[in-house]
């Protein structure tokens, strides 16, 4: 799996005979999550999202459909992740996945983006070496930021 991400809800994909890109809506599976602490955003993308698993529901207009809306029909994705299973033996997706639409066709629809985006938590910053961050960047302060990250903690936590 070198250096490919997995997919999760939110990733953008476009279809090559669409007008507008879309996010992907996972709709097979609600319990795994990837990159988020609260289990409730980033769901992980399978091979058994299929049929219309996208926020929009549409690629915009479709070239296939002489430029009429698109009604995107995913049958199947490849080049998913076959090396895990989650329920229902669905494979994850990886962010060089691809899907074939019942309309426009195989390996249409590809991920341009596959979702993640990275969170610094006030344990990121209690980790850091802090000799080494300023050499790195010198204009930024490690310690300032992890008092700062504790602070609001705290004014999120009531009676801590």
């Amino acid at each position: 799996m070198s250096e490919k991400h997995l997919v999760c809800q939110g990733a953008d994909c476009i279809c090559q005979f669409g007008t507008t890109p879309d996010k992907i809506k996972v709709i097979a599976q609600s319990k795994h999550y990837i990159n988020d602490e609260n289990g409730s955003e980033k769901l992980i993308a399978t091979d058994k999202d299929l049929g219309q698993p996208f926020k929009a529901k549409s690629f915009g207009s479709c070239k296939k459909m002489n430029n009429n809306p698109c009604k995107p029909a995913i049958t199947k994705w490849d080049g998913f992740y076959d090396k895990v299973l989650l329920d229902d033996k669905a494979h994850v997706l990886l962010e060089d996945s691809k899907a074939t639409c019942s309309v426009a066709g195989s390996a249409c629809v590809s991920i341009t983006f596959h979702g993640q985006t990275a969170a610094m938590k006030a344990g990121n910053t209690a980790n850091a070496n802090e000799d080494v961050q300023s050499q790195l960047n010198p204009l930024f302060n490690i310690k300032k930021v992890e008092e700062e990250l504790l602070n609001i903690y705290l004014i999120e936590t009531p009676g801590f």
